[in-house]
């Protein structure tokens, strides 16, 4: 395994050049120990290596790793920073850069999130905007968000619901009008969705498989609608 150097307490005009080769190394548990210890001794001379690196790099541990040595650095330097990845063209960039913003929370980064990112057409994209957006949001803008969000019921498979109707649930009461339009559709997907993000709303506890199972019951009786 390649030797991963600490960072030094004392500043540095530039990073160690081992520590950001190990940041990139061919072997995930080099690069895991190198984001450990980036995230041990914050350095903002390795703010552009960190963004670098999230944009690309595979591995589930070493991404959240990777996000926790960010929140480590001052919010000045990296909101900022962050925002502007929001425009990259790589899917996988722009979706840790809103994972890091959301678990920043600094409320200054919410005009960046964005119509395009609500609905962008990468999945894991469009999730991670849910998850930031409902944590960013003032108070006086959810009712909007919440007929945003409400208006991609019915999007994916049975993670994307469940992400969907876990934003939506998380807004609060301000959900309800967004909900009677969804239920109101003349798709039974759109329908069930909103029907069984509804009854999660009213218990937050409920399996939500079970939740849609019960949607879609009530929708096969017909003549009991939504």
């Amino acid at each position: 395994m390649q030797e991963v150097v600490p960072i030094s307490a004392t500043r540095r005009t530039a990073p160690d050049s081992r520590l950001l080769d190990a940041l990139s190394a061919a072997d995930s548990s080099t690069r895991l120990q190198a984001t450990l210890a980036v995230d041990t001794n914050p350095d903002p001379d390795l703010l552009e290596a960190l963004m670098e690196r999230c944009a690309v790099e595979p591995d589930f541990f070493v991404r959240d790793m990777l996000t926790w040595a960010l929140t480590r650095l001052p919010t000045e330097i990296t909101v900022p920073r962050l925002r502007t990845e929001l425009h990259s063209k790589r899917a996988a960039a722009r979706s840790q850069a809103l994972h890091t913003l959301s678990k920043i929370g600094d409320g200054s980064a919410w005009p960046s999130i964005t119509r395009s990112l609500l609905h962008d057409a990468n999945d894991e994209v469009a999730r991670s905007a849910w998850r930031a957006a409902v944590i960013l949001v003032p108070a006086g803008e959810k009712k909007g968000l919440a007929a945003d969000l409400a208006a991609q019921l019915g999007r994916g498979d049975r993670n994307m619901h469940l992400s969907l109707s876990r934003a939506l649930v998380a807004l609060g009461d301000v959900i309800e009008p967004a909900l009677q339009t969804a239920r109101a559709s003349a798709d039974p997907t759109v329908c069930a969705h909103a029907r069984a993000t509804e009854l999660l709303r009213h218990d937050p506890g409920a399996d939500f498989d079970s939740a849609l199972d019960e949607a879609n019951r009530i929708i096969a009786l017909g003549s009991m609608g939504c």
